[in-house]
């Protein structure tokens, strides 16, 4: 799934252990090809961007859409999807923002707020309860096994409570199992992630090789997936401006260091070159994680290091100077102020 649990204390110990034996930049990573501009010195007095060790982590905006855009969508089996069910859920959509998702995120994966009582703080602090009715009848809203995803099921079904439904929330576990019983009707809703989505319903029905319909454009991918939806009877909500979508990390100390918000900013500053690019094993084939870094920004790396799909690994190699830039979720705890 999308989410990491949290390490007990042996498990840091383990993680440290494990980042100090990939040993320095070039020797766990892949070395920078002899005939980049950034090996054969071509770019001779450009800035060469270090890694910068620190605590704090920001994520560098994609501002060339390089990611699938992956924005918190509420799915709903088709008989169940009665005007005062979207109406109440879009009323969530329209408050719910990438910060606002963080925050909860760092209420439960930090702060170790139960997923339940972090949505009763949130539905009450936005007066998500005032206004909704005209709901009748039990509805069950289907959860993955990720916090994240718990507390937007929670937050669901309080808001349905309010509008006069009987909801409640289950656990299901992975796309797998729980989007099967939503077509069937053993869930009524499920929050879900637009891109992702997409991608799985299109690779169920047209193969696994189908060619992508989900792309950075949030318009043409949620009418991709209200095509792809319909044909096994799904209605969706509207689409929040929370998204919980590949992106990339600095820490903080590198971003003020060479002055850096966003991609373009890291591939104008640092034209020597970034010293190390950290993700998960796949990353230098992926067209969304290194080549697209490479062909989308023109960014150059000295080397990439094997690490995790933005769980712990990666985060610990960017706050101890072991990467320079890491592919990380843009709704992790750990980007919260």
């Amino acid at each position: 799934m999308r989410r990491t649990r949290a390490l007990g204390a042996a498990g840091l110990l383990l993680l440290t252990l494990g980042l100090t034996a990939c040993g320095d930049s070039g020797q766990s990573g892949t070395e920078a090809a002899k005939d980049s501009p950034s090996a054969s010195g071509s770019n001779a007095g450009a800035t060469k961007c270090e890694a910068v060790a620190g605590d704090a982590l920001v994520a560098l905006t994609d501002d060339k859409k390089l990611q699938t855009v992956d924005n918190i969508i509420p799915a709903v089996n088709a008989k169940a999807a009665t005007q005062p069910l979207l109406d109440s859920l879009n009323k969530v959509s329209a408050v719910l923002t990438t910060d606002k998702l963080l925050a909860l995120n760092k209420s439960t994966d930090i702060d170790r707020k139960t997923p339940a009582n972090a949505a009763k703080d949130f539905v009450s602090t936005e007066n998500l309860t005032d206004g909704v009715s005209g709901g009748s009848g039990k509805i069950v809203v289907g959860a993955a096994n990720f916090s994240e995803n718990q507390t937007l099921a929670n937050i669901y079904a309080q808001v349905l409570d309010a509008a006069g439904f009987d909801a409640s929330v289950k656990t299901v576990g992975n796309r797998e199992l729980y989007e099967p019983a939503l077509e069937k009707g053993q869930l009524q809703v499920v929050p879900e992630y637009a891109g992702t989505l997409t991608e799985f319903l299109n690779k169920k029905a047209n193969g696994a090789d189908a060619a992508p319909k989900a792309s950075g454009d949030l318009a043409a991918t949620v009418s991709a997936l209200t095509d792809l939806g319909s044909a096994v009877g799904l209605k969706f909500g509207d689409a929040a401006d929370a998204a919980d979508q590949n992106t990339f990390a600095v820490t903080q100390a590198f971003a003020d260091k060479y002055k850096v918000t966003t991609l373009s900013d890291l591939a104008a500053k640092c034209g020597g070159g970034v010293s190390a690019l950290g993700g998960p094993p796949e990353c230098p084939q992926r067209p969304f994680c290194q080549p697209g870094l490479e062909s989308k920004y023109g960014l150059k790396f000295d080397t990439f290091t094997s690490l995790d799909a933005g769980g712990p690994l990666s985060k610990t190699a960017l706050k101890q100077g072991k990467v320079a830039l890491a592919l990380v979720f843009s709704s992790d705890a750990a980007l919260a102020g």
